[in-house]
């Protein structure tokens, strides 16, 4: 079948159910919603559609409805929620040309999705735009999460110790910020000192600075130490001891292999998370999971879709990914099905997660049943569903049918869209070495130039190639001059054993 899939994409026409449905699905919702309910369904349907935001709440006020600033807000918030930092954006930029005043916490948001949607550097100048009165905690503390994000450690500290000077480093929030990056950068044993610091500045600890702790000792494999500080939360600081702090132990001994005390921590957790609290649901799954509770897993998915009238994509793929971890994949194909008769917009993000766990247990036939319905479905992209076929051949040793799928994501690909993992190019060069396959390296080398992902790298494996195959390869110097590569002294060295001087 995948003959017939790499011959059909160039004639594929996806119908985009996804927009039809996203469209009707809000037509029906905004019957049923009132005020920003029915706005944010107006907003959400945009990613489908390539609507303007501008020009839907023109369309919404001009129909005589009024809209209040708090409306915006909750629309904002459910948009970063879900990671659609552009059209949040633009909800700021129209509430700014009307002239709605915004709050010190606005100036902060919009910062932050700035650095989100136009990068660190349009932050800063935003930053730097503001009125002396504008620069305050909300917007240096949203300045600081940005470097934190994007592990600019001497920016970091750097602008910790201006907020420092001015009394602006007061709360837990700069704290969390720069135990966050620690984490990021993989040096968890540098949290406990800031904790330390809070401490001796007598700066409460919130529940989120409690979960970082538990997890930089988890990370560095003290269990003792997670332990006493549940303990310490549990005795001097109870009202910070919610769900979260009950999931951060129970990850932690789900890493510990500690399952019957992971057990217990998720019964915990199901205590105290309330009756309808989504992502607690989510990290039960996920946990249960962790623990190979197949059992508990589908307790906690009945319970959820009892609990909630819509089942949301986010939860279909905590649950998708859950069995496929599992390997219950008879479970897995049935939620798969259900999901894709009932979603509420159609992403191949969630197709991408059954592909792969098909593929994984070598169900190629249902990876590419999967993967057609997608290409009639959406919009795409496709490209990590090809690639995840062009492992699962090479894996194979079938470097025929690898090579067909490259060959169709070339032919989709547009300048700079995509690039294959470093991984896969190094698996497609070791099979060339190996079997001394230089015609098919010639044809890989091809494609790796219109995808513009040639280096270095890739001009000595191929010359490893050329070398265990005993041929010369006077022409590849030629290509290295013309392609612009800056050849390594590894590189020249093979240069000299298959060129003649």
């Amino acid at each position: 079948m995948i003959r017939n899939l790499t011959r059909q994409i160039s004639k594929e026409t996806p119908v985009n159910v996804r927009r039809l449905c996203t469209t009707a699905a809000a037509a029906v919702k905004e019957e049923q919603c009132e005020g920003d309910r029915r706005l944010y369904l107006r907003l959400w349907a945009l990613e489908a559609t390539n609507g303007s935001v501008s020009e839907t709440i023109n369309e919404y006020i001009g129909k005589g409805r009024v809209l209040k600033k708090y409306e915006l807000n909750k629309c904002i918030k459910e948009l970063r929620k879900h990671r659609r930092y552009q059209h949040a954006l633009e909800i700021m930029d129209w509430m700014e040309r009307r002239g709605i005043k915004l709050s010190f916490g606005d100036y902060g948001v919009r910062l932050d999705l700035i650095a989100k949607v136009q990068g660190i550097t349009a932050a800063e100048n935003y930053f730097g735009s503001l009125s002396p009165s504008m620069q305050i905690q909300s917007t240096y503390g949203a300045l600081l999460h940005c470097y934190c994000v994007e592990k600019m450690t001497d920016k970091a500290l750097s602008l910790f110790e201006k907020m420092d000077q001015l009394n602006l480093a007061s709360n837990s929030w700069q704290f969390n910020n720069l135990m966050s990056l620690y984490m990021r950068l993989g040096q968890p044993e540098k949290v406990p000192p800031l904790v330390q610091e809070m401490k001796s500045r007598k700066v409460p600890l919130c529940t989120f600075s409690y979960s970082i702790l538990m997890n930089s000792y988890s990370c560095v494999d003290d269990i003792e130490g997670v332990e006493r500080v549940f303990e310490e939360i549990k005795q001097e600081n109870v009202e910070e001891c919610d769900w979260t702090i009950y999931s951060n132990l129970a990850v932690a001994y789900v890493k510990a292999g500690l399952h019957d005390k992971a057990e217990l921590a998720l019964k915990k957790l199901e205590e105290e998370m309330g009756p309808r609290n989504r992502e607690a649901y989510h990290y039960l799954i996920s946990l249960y999971a962790g623990i190979s509770n197949l059992v508990e897993v589908y307790r906690i998915w009945n319970s959820l879709k009892s609990g909630f009238l819509e089942i949301t994509n986010s939860s279909y793929l905590v649950m998708f990914q859950s069995l496929g971890k599992l390997n219950d994949m008879d479970g897995l194909k049935k939620c798969y099905e259900e999901w894709e008769t009932s979603c509420p917009s159609y992403t191949m993000r969630l197709p991408n997660n059954v592909i792969s766990a098909y593929l994984r247990n070598d169900m190629l036939h249902d990876a590419e049943e999967v993967f057609l319905r997608g290409l009639k479905r959406s919009q795409g992209p496709f490209f990590l569903a090809w690639e995840m076929f062009i492992a699962f051949f090479l894996r194979h040793r079938r470097i025929d049918l690898a090579m067909e799928c490259l060959e169709a994501v070339v032919f989709l690909v547009k300048e700079n869209e995509w690039q294959p993992k470093c991984e896969t190019i190094n698996k497609f060069l070791e099979y060339f070495i190996e079997e001394r396959d230089v015609g098919g390296a010639e044809e890989f080398y091809k494609y790796l130039k219109k995808l513009n992902c040639l280096s270095s790298d890739v001009y000595g494996s191929l010359l490893r190639t050329y070398i265990a195959a005993n041929r010369t390869a006077e022409d590849m110097l030629l290509r290295i001059k013309e392609d612009g590569i800056e050849m390594s002294c590894e590189l020249e060295e093979l240069l000299k054993r298959v060129c003649p001087e």
